[in-house]
C-alpha cells in the first residue's frame, strides 16, 4: 500500500480519503445489485479507444467547474454547451469532472454532456471500489479514470478487469517511472502520464517526454495536463503520443469550444 492510500498530509491524500468516505456512505445508500441492474438499462458504451486512435491530433477535452490548485475555473458552467461547443470543434472525446467536493464535479454533468454529443465520455474521478465503476457505466461513462498512486496492484488490476467486462477500457494514469511499470504489469491498454504532480500539484510538461519512450506501443498513450498550444501538441505527436488530455487551459477560454478549434488547428 502507498503512502499516498494512508497519508492525508497531501492534496492527493485528502481528495481520496474524503472519497473513500464518500463511498462507503454512497454504498449504504445505493446497494451495487442497484447500480448493476441500471447499468444494464445504460446506452452502451462508445469506443473510447477508438476515439484516440485516430490518426490526427486527438483532444480529450475536459469540462471542471474547479480545481484544488485554480479554484473556481467558471461561474457559468454549462456542461450540455461545452459539450456540444467541443465536438464542433473537433474533440475525439470528452472527460467530465465529477468529484464533488474539490471539484465541484457531479454524476449529472456527466449524464448531461454525454446526453448533448456522439462522443466518448471518460468519468473523471478518485475511482478506489468497484462500485464506482458501476455507478460510472449506470450514469453512461464510456471510460474511467484510474490513478495508480492511488491503488494497490492487486485493485487497480480488479478495476481494469471490472472495466474490461463492463466494455470499459480504462485510462490508466501515471506519473513516474516506477508507477509507469506497475501499469504495464497490470496489463493497462491507455497509458495517461501526467504532467502534474498530485503530491504537489506543479506542472511540468517534460514529465511526459521523459516517460513516453517507456510506453509499450501496444498501448494509447495520452500526455496530461499543461498543455496550452498548438505546438505542446505538436511536439508530443512526433515524440508518440496518440491523445491529450486539456482542462484548464480551455475552461478558462470565455469560448472553450473556440478555445480548443485553435489549439487544433495551429
Amino acid at each position: 500500500m502507498s503512502s499516498l492510500q494512508t497519508n492525508s498530509g497531501t492534496v492527493l491524500g485528502r481528495i481520496v480519503e474524503a472519497r473513500r468516505a464518500e463511498v462507503a456512505h454512497r454504498q449504504r445508500v445505493v446497494p451495487e445489485t442497484v447500480l448493476r441492474i441500471a447499468a444494464k438499462k445504460a446506452d452502451p458504451p462508445r469506443d473510447f479507444v477508438g476515439a484516440l486512435c485516430r490518426d490526427q491530433i486527438n483532444v480529450i477535452a475536459e469540462l471542471k467547474k474547479a480545481s484544488p490548485s485554480a479554484g473556481l475555473l467558471r461561474e457559468v458552467f454549462d456542461p450540455k454547451s461545452l459539450a456540444v461547443g467541443f465536438e464542433a470543434a473537433g474533440a475525439a472525446a470528452l472527460s467530465v469532472l465529477t468529484e464533488e467536493g474539490f471539484f465541484q464535479g457531479a454524476l449529472a454533468h456527466l449524464r448531461d454532456a454525454r446526453g448533448a454529443v456522439s462522443l466518448p465520455v471518460l468519468r473523471k474521478d478518485f475511482i478506489v471500489d468497484p462500485w464506482q465503476v458501476w455507478e460510472a457505466r449506470a450514469a453512461g461513462a464510456d471510460s474511467f479514470l484510474l490513478i495508480v498512486a492511488v491503488l494497490s496492484r492487486s485493485a487497480l488490476g480488479e478495476l481494469i478487469a471490472l472495466g474490461r467486462e463492463l466494455k470499459m477500457e480504462p485510462l490508466v494514469e501515471v506519473h513516474t517511472a516506477e508507477e509507469l511499470d506497475v501499469a504495464i504489469a497490470a496489463g493497462a491498454r491507455i497509458i495517461g502520464v501526467n504532467n502534474r504532480d498530485l503530491h504537489t500539484l506543479s506542472v511540468r510538461v517534460e514529465t511526459s517526454f521523459e516517460l513516453i519512450d517507456e510506453i509499450p506501443n501496444g498501448c494509447v498513450a495520452v500526455s496530461e495536463s499543461g498543455l496550452r498550444s498548438a505546438e505542446d501538441l505538436a511536439r508530443l505527436r512526433a515524440a508518440g503520443f496518440d491523445a491529450f488530455l486539456i482542462g484548464e487551459h480551455l475552461m478558462r477560454e470565455a469560448d472553450p469550444g473556440a478555445g480548443l478549434r485553435r489549439l487544433l488547428n495551429g
